[in-house]
C-alpha cells in the first residue's frame, strides 16, 4: 500500500470560488469605510457652523461655511506652528541620521575594546519610553535653563532617536564589505572621508528607514514638548492645535478646520511617499 502523501497545491487567488473571494472584499471594504469615515466626517463638519453641527452632526452642511479655515489658521497661527514643527522635524531628524551612522560606522568597521559596551549602552536606551523619560528630562532641561527653547526640544528629540537609528544602521553597515573601508585606507583616506563618500551613499537604504521612522514620529510627537515648552511662539503643531481647541471648546466649525489643517501633512506624506516607506522599511529589516 503506497502511504505516500500528495503535495497540496496552493490555490492562486483567480482558483478560489466566487464566494470567498466576494466575503474577503466585502470585509475589506468594511475595514476602509471604518478607517475613512471619521476623516470624511471630519471634512465635512469643519464646513459648517457651530449651530448647524448642533443640529445636523451627521448629514451634510445647508450651507457650506469655507471661512473656518481661514479663522482658524489666523486665531491658531498655524504659520508659527508648521515653521516650527518643520524645524523640529528637519533638524532632529537630520541630526539622528548623522549622528547614527557617524556611531555606526565606528562600531561595524572600526575595532576597538569599547565597541561592545557603548554599543550595548546605545541598545539599552531602545527600552526606554518617552514617558518614563519625561521627568527627568524636564528636570534636567529647567535645571540646563533649557525649557522654553528649541535647542531645549531638539537635543531630547535627537537623543531619543539615537538608540534604534544605531542599531538599524550598525546591522546594515556591517552587511557592507569589510574590503571597501581597507582598501580606501590603503589609498590614503582618511576615516572622516570614508564615512562621507563610501557609507553614506552605500547606506541609502537605512537612511530611508531612519528618516520615515524619526520624522514621521516627531512630527506627530505631543507629551514632550508639551511639557518642554510653554510660549506659544514655540509650539509644535499637535500642541498648538491642542491649545487651540481648548480656547475654542464651543466652536466646533473652526475646532474641525483646525484638524483638518493639522491632519493634511501626515495624510500627504504618506500618500507621496508610501511607496519609499515600505521599500525603506523592508530594506531596513532585510539588512538588519
Amino acid at each position: 500500500m503506497n502511504n505516500t502523501a500528495t503535495p497540496q497545491v496552493k490555490k492562486r487567488p483567480e482558483e478560489i470560488g466566487i464566494l470567498p473571494q466576494t466575503i474577503m472584499y466585502l470585509i475589506l471594504f468594511g475595514f476602509t469605510i471604518l478607517t475613512l469615515y471619521p476623516l470624511i466626517w471630519m471634512v465635512i463638519n469643519s464646513f459648517k457652523t457651530t449651530q448647524e453641527f448642533l443640529i445636523n452632526p451627521l448629514g451634510l452642511p445647508n450651507r457650506w461655511f469655507f471661512k473656518n479655515y481661514p479663522l482658524a489658521w489666523r486665531l491658531a497661527n498655524f504659520s508659527t506652528l508648521f515653521l516650527n514643527s518643520i524645524l523640529y522635524t528637519g533638524i532632529s531628524t537630520i541630526g539622528i541620521i548623522f549622528f547614527s551612522l557617524a556611531a555606526a560606522f565606528a562600531f561595524a568597521k572600526i575595532k576597538s575594546k569599547a565597541t561592545s559596551f557603548l554599543y550595548g549602552g546605545f541598545l539599552i536606551g531602545i527600552l526606554f519610553t518617552i514617558e518614563s523619560l519625561m521627568i527627568p528630562l524636564y528636570l534636567m532641561s529647567f535645571t540646563l535653563g533649557l525649557t522654553d527653547t528649541r535647542i531645549g526640544v531638539l537635543i531630547p528629540y535627537i537623543g531619543l532617536g539615537l538608540p534604534i537609528g544605531i542599531y538599524l544602521c550598525t546591522e546594515f553597515i556591517k552587511s557592507l564589505p569589510d574590503s571597501v573601508v581597507e582598501a580606501a585606507r590603503i589609498d590614503g583616506a582618511s576615516y572622516f572621508k570614508i564615512f562621507l563618500y563610501i557609507i553614506i551613499p552605500m547606506a541609502k537604504p537605512v537612511i530611508a528607514t531612519v528618516a520615515i521612522m524619526n520624522a514621521l514620529g516627531i512630527w506627530n510627537e505631543f507629551m514632550l514638548i508639551n511639557i518642554l515648552v510653554s510660549r506659544s511662539d514655540l509650539l509644535s503643531l499637535p500642541v498648538g492645535i491642542m491649545k487651540f481647541s481648548g480656547a475654542l471648546a464651543s466652536d466646533y466649525g473652526k475646532q474641525f478646520a483646525a484638524l483638518v489643517i493639522g491632519t493634511v501633512p501626515t495624510v500627504s506624506f504618506y500618500l507621496v511617499l508610501r511607496n519609499r516607506i515600505t521599500q525603506g522599511v523592508a530594506a531596513g529589516a532585510t539588512k538588519g
